[in-house]
């Protein structure tokens, strides 16, 4: 059933998974030199907190082979993160912000929680945020 309606179990799996990644609309009341540890935050509470699961070390796996998956990941760097960039730094520069914040965090999720690199996974919550946070907010 699967081959029949779905072609693959590749395109089964991005077709059923949906991750969320449920960006704060009150972020836009964090001080504008805070953003970039309040972005860190929320994805590292995302990706770590309660309500994490095992959609996104699935996806990243998925998306290096298979062309739905990364297709997936496009849409959800479209139609998530782009929009949510957009309202945080300018228009003119918000799709430059929004790739640049893609490659930090995507970096830190598949280091972390893919390949699960002991030295990424050692790090200590407060140097992401310190570090990357600081990263971010130079992006925006």
């Amino acid at each position: 059933m699967v081959i029949r309606y779905f072609r693959s179990k590749e395109r089964l799996f991005a077709a059923a998974v949906t991750f969320d990644l449920q960006l704060p609309p009150t972020i836009t009341q964090t001080p504008k030199n805070k953003l970039g540890t309040a972005l860190v935050h929320h994805f590292l509470e995302r990706w770590e907190g309660q309500a994490a699961g095992d959609e996104l070390p699935s996806l990243l796996r998925a998306a290096v082979t298979h062309p739905e998956a990364r297709k997936r990941m496009v849409q959800i760097f479209e139609q998530q993160l782009e929009p949510f960039v957009k309202r945080l730094c300018s228009p003119s520069k918000s799709h430059e912000c929004a790739a640049l914040i893609a490659s930090q965090m995507l970096g830190i999720a598949y280091t972390r929680y893919v390949l699960k690199l002991p030295s990424a996974v050692r790090l200590p919550r407060k140097t992401i945020l310190r570090r990357v946070g600081a990263t971010i907010q130079s992006y925006l």
